[in-house]
């Protein structure tokens, strides 16, 4: 908690990460006017208006979405996977900044929002096609 009270007294950067099957999110929140870029690049422009949506709902749910500049990298993995990535790494700065009362808004709203799903894509087995097939058998 008190460094939560320094970071909101210095105006610093505050530096959070999310993490979604192959694809890597970290976000700096800056004091400002809410303009969010993601790889240099405004929000509108780099996802789809229904992505955009997932992206903006920590800021929807608590508030504070006009206060704060965003600067975002994300790299890896596909536009869905990304898009949860950057929810992820958004959501824990703004706890990072707000406290334990938004983080437990977060987790009942939806658990992913916080902690980082570990499922992943099963690996692809040596001599077969796939990850679970077996080689097919010939009787001739």
């Amino acid at each position: 908690m008190l460094r939560n009270k320094m970071a909101a007294k210095k105006n610093t950067t505050i530096q959070a990460t999310g993490k979604r099957k192959t694809s890597v999110a970290r976000v700096s929140l800056n004091k400002g006017t809410g303009v969010i870029r993601v790889n240099n690049e405004d929000l509108n422009s780099y996802f789809d208006t229904l992505v955009e949506m997932k992206v903006r709902e920590p800021l929807t749910i608590s508030g504070l979405g006009a206060k704060f500049d965003i600067k975002i990298s994300v790299f890896g993995g596909g536009v869905q996977s990304q898009a949860e990535a950057v929810r992820q790494a958004i959501a824990r700065a703004l706890v990072e900044v707000s406290g334990e009362e938004l983080r437990k808004t977060f987790v009942d709203y939806d658990r992913s929002m916080i902690i980082t799903d570990t499922r992943f894509k099963e690996m692809k087995k040596p001599n077969n096609s796939s990850a679970r097939s077996k080689r097919q058998k010939s009787y001739r």
